[in-house]
């Protein structure tokens, strides 16, 4: 079967507890059309770019499912159909990566960030010979 990850933006005033929860119902509902919930994080609340439906904040969560796109399909229109759910983003991989995503990781733990070695460093010439401020 095909391999999805999904992100879910839930409301603000939702507890964390209506927000797991919401998690767990959208996992049956993909049970029930042949799918499985192969692992789900909730993200906690966080600050939004923008305002969605006059809330700053959101309940985030991710999801990775296996399961056929008939049950990805009914599990998004259901979705859209919720009052708590605001947003959604479904994206087909071709495997899932093992272990916490990019967004539980401690920074510490991050590696992929390198060590910015083609910037450089402030203060120093650039290619056309001038020197650039430090701001």
């Amino acid at each position: 079967m095909p391999l999805y990850e999904h992100v879910m933006i839930a409301r603000q005033d939702l507890s964390n507890a209506q927000a797991e929860g919401l998690i767990e119902h959208f996992g049956a509902v993909l049970a029930d059309n042949g799918g499985t919930l192969v692992e789900s994080e909730y993200w906690g609340v966080k600050t939004m770019a923008y305002k969605i439906n006059k809330n700053r904040k959101g309940h985030y969560a991710f999801l990775k499912t296996d399961a056929p796109s008939v049950a990805v399909q009914e599990m998004e229109r259901l979705m859209r159909l919720h009052d708590d759910v605001m947003r959604i983003l479904t994206i087909k991989v071709d495997a899932h990566e093992e272990g916490p995503s990019v967004q539980m990781q401690k920074r510490d733990e991050r590696s992929d960030r390198g060590d910015r070695g083609d910037r450089p460093d402030r203060g120093e010439r650039s290619d056309r010979g001038e020197r650039r401020e430090r701001r």
